[in-house]
């Protein structure tokens, strides 16, 4: 099974930091966040990871190159080349559906570059468990937080996502089948959130709360903080 890192955005909120330097390869505890991810996704045995960029391309494969050192396989999705301008998180995955399906596979870890999840494990029983299932997608949810106060989605007795009840807030985490990005052509620019409603109202989405570190790195001074935190 592929896994996706979405490193595509411009990152305004982090401004002046990304002027000059893409947010996912800014500095966490003495390395790019989106590191943090390849070795995560290296240790869980994932060795093909496709990563998505438009703001300051050039940076990524200069930093981090074909993922030999990491001892994974890096693919890039250049979508500002391609496109001229970053597609979003449902535009970028989709975009990439060649890539992250290459070896036959439909399943497929996807997770934003800009979440520090330091203890997260990408665990290939759950895929594993997921692939054989007839769900589009499996996500992960986080408590709301003083940062993220309010929720986006609820989670049923049976373990289904849904829009309503008591909502929690989406990670940016999950597995994805190819098939949930059906309707989204390459190329276009769409956010998500269309296709998870979808998804979540004809009930083919599950998914489970994660109460370990989590962050949405979203600021100069949240960076800091986090680099001051251990």
């Amino acid at each position: 099974m592929r896994a996706m890192i979405l490193a595509a955005g411009r990152g305004e909120r982090m401004r002046p930091l990304t002027d000059h330097t893409p947010k996912p390869l800014l500095k966490v505890r003495g390395k790019p966040l989106i590191e943090w991810h390849i070795e995560a996704f290296a240790a869980a045995g994932i060795h093909d990871i496709v990563i998505n960029t438009a703001w300051l391309a050039e940076q990524f494969e200069a930093t981090l190159g074909d993922g030999a050192r990491f001892g994974v396989r890096l693919h890039y999705s250049h979508e500002g080349q391609r496109y001229g301008q970053a597609l979003e998180t449902g535009g970028g995955i989709a975009t990439a559906l060649d890539l992250l399906c290459a070896d036959g596979d439909d399943c497929f870890w996807a997770v934003s570059a800009d979440i520090f999840i330091p203890d997260f494990c990408f665990d290939a029983s759950i895929a594993a468990t997921f692939a054989a299932s007839p769900q589009l997608a499996h996500l992960w949810f986080v408590p709301p937080q003083p940062r993220h106060p309010v929720g986006d989605f609820g989670i049923d007795p049976q373990g289904f996502a849904t829009l309503d009840g008591e909502l929690q807030v989406y990670s940016n985490i999950g597995l994805y089948r190819r098939a949930f990005f059906d309707g989204v052509p390459a190329g276009q620019h769409q956010r998500i959130r269309l296709s998870l409603d979808r998804a979540i109202r004809a009930r083919a989405v599950t998914a489970e709360l994660y109460e370990g570190a989590w962050a949405n790195v979203g600021s100069p001074e949240q960076l800091g903080l986090l680099n001051h935190t251990s």
